[in-house]
Protein backbone atom coordinates (compact mmCIF):
# COMPACT_ATOMS: atom_id res chain seq x y z
CA UNK A 1 0.00 0.00 0.00
CA UNK A 2 1.44 3.59 -0.81
CA UNK A 3 2.00 5.64 1.92
CA UNK A 4 -1.07 8.23 2.91
CA UNK A 5 -0.62 11.18 4.21
CA UNK A 6 -2.42 13.87 6.60
CA UNK A 7 -2.65 16.72 8.52
CA UNK A 8 -1.84 16.98 12.60
CA UNK A 9 -1.82 20.05 14.51
CA UNK A 10 -0.70 20.41 18.68
CA UNK A 11 -2.72 22.97 19.54
CA UNK A 12 -2.52 26.02 21.41
CA UNK A 13 -3.73 24.37 25.12
CA UNK A 14 -1.05 21.41 24.42
CA UNK A 15 1.55 24.19 23.29
CA UNK A 16 1.03 25.52 26.48
CA UNK A 17 1.54 22.60 28.51
CA UNK A 18 4.77 22.11 27.07
CA UNK A 19 3.99 18.66 25.26
CA UNK A 20 5.35 19.29 21.88
CA UNK A 21 7.91 17.02 22.16
CA UNK A 22 6.10 14.07 23.51
CA UNK A 23 3.13 14.71 20.93
CA UNK A 24 6.15 14.74 18.38
CA UNK A 25 7.50 11.30 19.91
CA UNK A 26 4.39 9.36 20.02
CA UNK A 27 4.10 10.32 16.28
CA UNK A 28 7.30 8.47 15.42
CA UNK A 29 6.70 5.64 17.80
CA UNK A 30 3.34 4.99 16.14
CA UNK A 31 5.36 4.78 12.70
CA UNK A 32 4.14 8.08 11.22
CA UNK A 33 6.95 9.68 9.92
CA UNK A 34 6.53 13.81 10.00
CA UNK A 35 7.40 15.08 6.24
CA UNK A 36 6.49 19.04 7.46
CA UNK A 37 6.54 20.60 10.15
CA UNK A 38 5.74 24.60 11.08
CA UNK A 39 4.86 26.68 14.22
CA UNK A 40 2.87 29.63 13.88
CA UNK A 41 0.55 31.36 15.73
CA UNK A 42 -3.16 31.48 13.67
CA UNK A 43 -4.78 34.78 13.02
CA UNK A 44 -8.64 35.30 14.02
CA UNK A 45 -9.03 35.13 10.01
CA UNK A 46 -7.04 32.21 9.20
CA UNK A 47 -8.25 30.19 12.03
CA UNK A 48 -12.32 30.83 10.19
CA UNK A 49 -10.55 30.08 7.35
CA UNK A 50 -9.21 26.84 8.24
CA UNK A 51 -12.60 25.75 10.08
CA UNK A 52 -15.33 26.83 7.31
CA UNK A 53 -16.11 24.16 7.17
CA UNK A 54 -18.09 24.19 10.37
CA UNK A 55 -19.01 28.17 10.51
CA UNK A 56 -22.74 28.50 11.88
CA UNK A 57 -22.26 25.78 14.06
CA UNK A 58 -22.61 26.50 17.64
CA UNK A 59 -18.88 26.29 18.86
CA UNK A 60 -17.51 27.83 15.61
CA UNK A 61 -16.62 31.37 17.54
CA UNK A 62 -15.38 29.57 20.57
CA UNK A 63 -13.23 27.26 18.39
CA UNK A 64 -11.94 30.07 16.24
CA UNK A 65 -11.16 32.26 19.46
CA UNK A 66 -9.32 29.18 20.92
CA UNK A 67 -6.70 28.28 17.68
CA UNK A 68 -6.35 32.32 17.40
CA UNK A 69 -5.29 32.18 21.65
CA UNK A 70 -2.10 31.14 20.85
CA UNK A 71 0.97 29.19 18.75
CA UNK A 72 0.23 26.12 17.25
CA UNK A 73 2.03 23.35 15.37
CA UNK A 74 1.41 22.19 11.94
CA UNK A 75 2.48 18.76 10.91
CA UNK A 76 2.36 16.46 7.54
CA UNK A 77 2.28 12.37 8.97
CA UNK A 78 3.21 10.24 6.24
CA UNK A 79 2.75 6.58 6.52
CA UNK A 80 0.18 3.59 5.73
CA UNK A 81 -3.27 4.73 7.06
CA UNK A 82 -1.75 8.05 8.11
CA UNK A 83 -5.39 9.20 8.48
CA UNK A 84 -7.23 6.56 10.27
CA UNK A 85 -3.32 6.10 12.62
CA UNK A 86 -2.95 8.92 13.36
CA UNK A 87 -6.80 9.44 14.24
CA UNK A 88 -6.09 6.45 16.73
CA UNK A 89 -3.59 7.75 18.12
CA UNK A 90 -5.40 11.61 18.94
CA UNK A 91 -8.31 8.96 20.40
CA UNK A 92 -11.56 10.66 20.54
CA UNK A 93 -12.60 14.69 20.03
CA UNK A 94 -13.64 14.54 24.00
CA UNK A 95 -11.17 13.57 26.07
CA UNK A 96 -13.26 12.35 28.78
CA UNK A 97 -14.08 9.82 26.14
CA UNK A 98 -11.11 9.08 24.68
CA UNK A 99 -9.30 5.53 25.47
CA UNK A 100 -6.19 5.58 27.62
CA UNK A 101 -3.10 6.23 26.44
CA UNK A 102 -4.31 8.72 23.34
CA UNK A 103 -2.87 12.27 22.96
CA UNK A 104 -6.57 13.70 23.51
CA UNK A 105 -6.88 11.41 26.88
CA UNK A 106 -3.69 12.09 28.26
CA UNK A 107 -3.46 16.25 27.05
CA UNK A 108 -6.56 17.09 26.34
CA UNK A 109 -8.94 18.73 28.87
CA UNK A 110 -12.27 19.18 27.44
CA UNK A 111 -13.98 19.00 24.30
CA UNK A 112 -12.72 22.56 23.16
CA UNK A 113 -9.40 21.98 24.60
CA UNK A 114 -8.43 18.74 23.27
CA UNK A 115 -4.53 18.78 22.39
CA UNK A 116 -4.52 17.89 18.97
CA UNK A 117 -6.29 17.93 15.49
CA UNK A 118 -6.32 15.53 12.64
CA UNK A 119 -7.57 15.25 9.02
CA UNK A 120 -10.45 12.90 8.90
CA UNK A 121 -10.28 11.56 5.58
CA UNK A 122 -7.79 12.04 2.71
CA UNK A 123 -9.67 14.46 0.90
CA UNK A 124 -9.66 16.65 4.02
CA UNK A 125 -5.89 15.79 4.42
CA UNK A 126 -4.66 17.23 1.17
CA UNK A 127 -7.32 20.26 1.58
CA UNK A 128 -5.76 21.13 5.00
CA UNK A 129 -2.14 20.44 4.10
CA UNK A 130 -2.10 22.67 1.50
CA UNK A 131 -4.23 25.72 3.80
CA UNK A 132 -0.44 25.23 5.98
CA UNK A 133 1.97 24.26 3.55
CA UNK A 134 3.55 24.82 -0.11
CA UNK A 135 4.75 21.58 -1.83
CA UNK A 136 8.05 22.62 -1.02
CA UNK A 137 8.05 22.98 2.53
CA UNK A 138 7.39 18.66 2.38
CA UNK A 139 10.10 16.95 2.41
CA UNK A 140 10.42 13.09 1.04
CA UNK A 141 13.36 11.47 2.84
CA UNK A 142 14.05 7.36 3.25
CA UNK A 143 13.17 6.66 7.13
CA UNK A 144 14.11 3.66 8.28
Amino acid sequence: MAAERTLAMVKPDAVRKGVIGEILNRIENNNLKIVGIKMHHLSKQKAEGFYAVHQGKPFFEELVTFMASGPSVALVLEGDNAVAKWREVMGATNPEEAAEGTLRKDFGSNIGNNAVHGSDATAAAAQEIAFFFEKNEIVDYEWD
